[in-house]
């Protein structure tokens, strides 16, 4: 008899902070649902993103491939159509393949014109390689598209918005609003997460039960605006959250408004987890399906008085990973060094799928299975945004070091957790093995000699 293939649900919110977990002690954070899948499974605490924005962290995941090699450098290119995805072959080796939420695979957001989604949320699908799904805006790509083509949808998600009255409310929150914390007027059911895991709920009831499945639920949150319901705020306990570390901004009062809303939006999507597992349950999967939680990348949560995205600190590179499921150690806490586009191989390795070639990404199963204790000896992240915003990084779980429009940035995560001291010229020694590696890293993937300081 054919042992049966594992199921993968795929859970994937878009910049969560890797400590906002309510496993962390120093949070009054209450995700039960997470903290059970750590109970039941493996967590890392150094896992990385392959560079810290949208569309080249989920090319990244998506192909297996480096940041230089995934063919998406920023948020102003589409995944390339040719580039085969771990999509793809879970799809041939038999697997009913679904997505819904933010995929942001087709992210040109330079040109309105180019934002579309078709408005049942089935533009290259198939491409990618999904059986189904629905792909949906984000939350400043939808309201801008829709303003920006005459109030109209461009997408599923204020398509759904608009038949209900709501769409001319959702995008002038976004146009109007003072601060990126506010109550939203979206009743429960149309707040996008709560919506989009209803369709993910709607297509993994449908799954056949023959048939091996990878659902990925691509949260919208807890990206900002930190917008929320009034229910959302009514379940909230009060507990005041610890200050922003190094924030010197003039309005404390909003940053702290900031990360409690951020933190209700966590809480919130672990609620929708719960559903999921739920239904799982139901259909009498559950001890036959990988359970992953992640992040595109991370978010400074007002940190060194930063917000978003796109910098080369742990708050912006770090992501949290969660791992449960069949054969995968249970209860167990890894400072093993991953990234997140080791994901891909890793999902096709437990599907029996053959890997996808020349990528830079390494199965985690060996680790997974407690197998081996090590992953990477270190992790490189790097991010081009303009000619004169881009930069390259290398940890090795303690030095680490940053490449930045011609400067040189040396951390020592061990005495210097919060990253406050460069200390370039100070430890010759460690910059000079990580810039050595550094360079073995990128040689080869540009005819330039140094892509962190050139055009690509």
């Amino acid at each position: 008899m054919t042992e049966r293939k594992p199921n993968i649900l795929f859970l994937l919110p878009d910049q969560h902070h890797a400590d906002f977990l309510g496993i962390n002690p120093e949070l009054p954070l209450r995700t039960p649902n997470l903290d059970r899948l750590c109970e039941r499974g493996t967590r890392f605490t150094n896992a990385f993103t392959p560079s810290p924005l949208c569309a080249p962290a989920r090319a990244c995941l998506a192909s297996g491939h480096d940041y230089w090699q995934s063919g998406v450098l920023n948020n102003f290119q589409n995944y390339p159509l040719d580039q085969p995805t771990y999509y793809q072959r879970l799809r041939d080796r038999g697997y009913r393949v679904c997505g819904v939420g933010k995929f942001d695979l087709h992210k040109d957001t330079s040109n309105p014109k180019n934002m579309f989604w078709e408005l049942d949320g089935s533009k290259n699908l198939n491409d990618w390689g999904f059986t189904e799904g629905i792909d949906n805006e984000g939350k400043f790509d939808g309201s801008t598209s829709y303003r920006k083509n005459n109030n109209e949808p461009r997408g599923p998600y204020l398509s759904y918005l608009k038949q209900h009255g709501l769409a001319d409310i959702h995008a002038g929150e976004h146009a109007n609003r003072t601060s990126d914390a506010y109550i939203t007027a979206l009743p429960d059911e149309a707040y996008c997460d709560n919506w989009l895991s209803g369709n993910g709920i709607n297509f993994l009831r449908r799954f056949p039960k023959d048939q091996p499945w990878h659902l990925v639920v691509n949260f919208t949150g807890p990206h900002g605006p930190m917008d929320i319901t009034g229910n959302m705020l009514e379940s909230w306990h009060g507990k005041p959250l610890p200050e922003a570390r190094g924030n010197h901004e003039d309005d404390q009062n909003d940053v702290n408004l900031k990360r409690r809303n951020y933190a209700i939006m966590v809480e919130n999507i672990d609620r929708l987890i719960g559903r999921f597992i739920e239904e799982i349950d139901a259909r009498g999967e559950l001890g036959n399906t990988l359970i992953v939680f992640s992040s595109d990348h991370g978010e400074m949560l007002g940190e060194h008085s930063r917000w978003g995205k796109c910098l080369w600190y742990h708050a912006s590179m770090r992501i949290p990973m969660i791992v449960a499921g069949p054969g995968i150690e249970q209860g167990k806490v890894t400072g093993s060094l991953v990234s997140l586009h080791d994901l891909c191989p890793t999902f096709l390795d437990y599907a029996g799928a053959e890997p996808l070639s020349g990528i830079g990404a390494k199965s985690m199963r060996p680790v997974l299975s407690g197998e081996s204790s090590t992953h990477r000896s270190e992790v490189y992240s790097a991010l081009r945004q303009r000619k004169d915003s881009c930069w390259d990084c290398l940890f090795d779980g303690r030095w680490k070091l940053i490449r930045a429009n011609g400067e040189t940035i040396l951390y020592d995560l061990e005495t210097d957790p919060y990253e406050d001291m460069n200390l370039s010229g100070k430890n010759l020694k460690a910059e000079a093995e990580l810039m050595e590696k550094i360079r073995s890293i990128n040689t080869g993937l540009h005819s330039k000699s140094n892509p962190a300081e050139n055009e690509s």
